[in-house]
């Protein structure tokens, strides 16, 4: 029994800790936002904070350019006007806590003991980059929260919150549509074979046509489904085709000439002004598409799994690419850790090549950021190494990776 207590307390303590590293976090940026020339606070939070200002005097939070969110992000943010603006910070390092919590949640469920679960989830509760989005004013930590939250829902069987969760994480940022495949073909309805073994291949296509449609998916699709439309129209509703545009088509368009990890960044900086540099941006969703399909595919039996790489091909290939997208996918890292057959010494190289190639590319993005000078095609090279560099990680996490217990292939 004492024990059992002992664990249940250093499993607070850690929970606990996380979120006061946190919040004095949120402390010192407000200090150095005061003090300091170079600013703590993310800009995007300012962008936040002017949206919801204009939403609690009755107008649009798109009449704040560059607000291309949902404008329920505003809504929830309306209390830094009301009450102090730290509360978007303190919002989202409750997400970004509840976010380890839930990791521990979906360990526990597959099979860890207490202190296994615990010390692979403070591989996100203790990680410094996390830590420093969330308290800097970035709104990631939602998505994480929802997009576990999800995944936790399915695996313990609450499909009604999980399709809630689903289709509200999908409104608030478009990313997630990216579990569609693999969750309709973790739900769908195992397929049945000919007495002989043997079926045509216009069997197989009607066969799995048919395991489509079964209560539970149809359930989850039309909740998920629910949540989004209803959103959407709401949101139609009070501001229009600006919302449409500012939330979903603009990331569709989008064609950033900023300096960012993406392979693309260069082609398109290069063709800003080209009539054809639009058809180039939705040209760059063809990589990320085929591979997409071919990862839901081949590894569906384990959907927590399959998100982690579907997540992490999107980021890598995505048109646009920056350091707070990475969480994306590392927010699902612990998860998928505990059945990696890797060696502590494999793991941790990996993890430094991986550092590497972000320092690599860091070093000519600081000359253009800082120094003024052109090195562009520098940073486009440094871009490239990183896919590499990520593509090489990944393939490596596949090809080490042990599904977990009772999700092992057909």
């Amino acid at each position: 029994m004492d024990k059992v207590v002992s664990k249940l307390t250093e499993k607070r303590l850690v929970f606990a800790a996380s979120f006061v590293l946190r919040l004095l976090l949120v402390v010192y940026g407000q200090h150095q936002d005061a003090t300091m020339e170079v600013k703590y606070t993310d800009i995007d939070y300012q962008v936040f904070t002017d949206a919801a200002r204009f939403v609690t005097e009755g107008g649009s939070p798109y009449k704040r350019s560059t607000y291309r969110y949902t404008p329920l992000l505003a809504w929830l943010l309306t209390p830094n006007i009301y009450l102090n603006v730290v509360f978007g910070k303190i919002l989202f390092i409750v997400c970004d806590v509840a976010s380890g919590m839930i990791i521990y949640a979906i360990l526990r469920l597959r099979g860890l003991s207490c202190q296994t679960a615990q010390c692979v989830c403070s591989l996100w509760l203790l990680n410094p980059l996390p830590m420093a989005v969330s308290s800097r004013g970035n709104a990631e930590s939602i998505l994480s929260a929802l997009a576990l939250g999800t995944l936790l829902c399915l695996e313990a069987r609450h499909l009604i919150w999980a399709a809630v969760l689903y289709g509200l994480s999908v409104h608030m940022k478009i990313y997630p549509i990216a579990y569609v495949l693999p969750i309709a073909l973790t739900l769908r309805t195992p397929q049945t074979t000919d007495e002989d073994g043997k079926m045509t291949t216009w069997k197989k296509f009607v066969g799995f046509i048919e395991s489509l449609i079964n209560h539970e998916l149809i359930v989850f699709g039309g909740v998920s489904g629910g949540v989004f439309l209803t959103l959407t129209a709401l949101f139609y509703y009070m501001y229009g085709w600006q919302f449409l545009y500012e939330t979903y088509f603009y990331h569709l368009s989008r064609r950033d000439i900023r300096h960012n990890f993406s392979p693309y960044f260069y082609m398109l900086y290069l063709t800003a002004d080209s009539w054809w540099s639009w058809g180039m941006g939705l040209a760059a969703f063809l990589p990320q598409i085929i591979l997409l399909l071919v990862a839901s595919w081949n590894f569906h039996r384990d959907l927590t799994f399959t998100c982690f790489l579907n997540t992490a091909i999107f980021v890598s290939f995505n048109k646009v690419c920056t350091s707070q997208y990475f969480l994306w996918y590392l927010c699902l890292l612990p998860v998928v850790i505990p059945n990696l057959r890797l060696s502590v010494r494999r793991g941790l190289l990996l993890l430094l090549l991986w550092f590497v190639g972000q320092g690599i590319w860091l070093v000519p993005a600081y000359f253009v950021e800082f120094e003024g000078y052109n090195s562009f095609f520098l940073i486009w090279l440094a871009g490239l190494i990183f896919l590499v560099i990520n593509c090489f990680v990944l393939i490596q996490i596949i090809t080490h990776y042990k599904p977990a217990q009772g999700l092992k292939a057909e």
